[in-house]
């Protein structure tokens, strides 16, 4: 059995698909020679992906209209959440790619984790049919999904921070990384919201950009930007 088949509880009945979702095109390009890649099964996966995630949403979000409905999905299908979901099982450590490739980081690069996903997924559905393929696709996303119900998608944490920001002053905030830990599949990033030199949030995620999300939360809690202000222009009156 395959190491990456034990991780995602799928064993292949056609071995060849799985070594065609892990084959980077680059591969082929490097040896000159004619060789089977995972585009094509990235194109299919792509598809599934977007069928099942829809079917979930319009199941589940029935309140929802379908601009809603749509931006849900789309952070579900992000080149991010992608990402995210291949570094958990550490699907960059299986592909086949070429030397130059792995050389420029192409293992941990997000469009080449987000295909490989994708091609994965259009594997699965070949090998295994739809309902398979559901169940990996949403078992893969079960955080994602989970967090889709405490956060609606019309809340823009980083977003209302920084229009509420810039109406005090032009600068908007800046998100300093301040640690990345842990292995490649299960990275957590702390990230602080700085702004005009004051500490607004600090928040912590499994990637930066839910890290962003968080310190922009709890900056919109804390408001410390109204103690620096204050604090301002206390210091201009002691000068005065």
């Amino acid at each position: 059995m395959h190491p990456l088949e034990e991780r995602i509880g799928y064993k292949f009945r056609n071995p060849l698909l799985l070594a065609e979702a892990l084959t980077h095109p680059s591969l082929g390009h490097e040896t000159q020679r004619r060789h089977f890649d995972n585009q094509r099964l990235e194109f299919l996966g792509d598809a599934i992906l977007q069928l099942v995630i829809t079917e979930y949403l319009f199941g589940h979000f029935k309140d929802q209209p379908e601009g809603q409905l749509t931006k849900l999905r789309s952070r579900l299908v992000s080149r991010d959440a992608l990402k995210t979901h291949a570094a958990q099982i550490d699907l960059g450590q299986f592909l086949l790619m070429g030397r130059g490739e792995e050389a420029s980081g192409g293992r941990a690069r997000t469009s080449t984790l987000a295909d490989a996903f994708e091609a994965l997924i259009g594997a699965i559905y070949l090998d295994g049919g739809l309902e398979n393929t559901r169940k990996f696709i949403l078992t893969q996303a079960t955080a994602d999904l989970a967090q889709l119900a405490e956060e609606p998608v019309d809340i823009n944490p980083k977003g209302n921070l920084q229009e509420l920001l810039q109406s005090i002053s032009p600068k908007s905030p800046v998100y300093e990384v301040l640690s990345q830990t842990g292995p490649e599949h299960d990275k957590r990033f702390v990230v602080q919201a700085v702004w005009e030199g004051i500490v607004l949030g600090k928040g912590t995620g499994r990637s930066k950009k839910q890290a962003e999300t968080a310190a922009a939360e709890e900056a919109m809690k804390l408001k410390r930007w109204k103690k620096g202000k204050r604090a301002a222009k206390g210091a201009r009156k002691k000068k005065t």
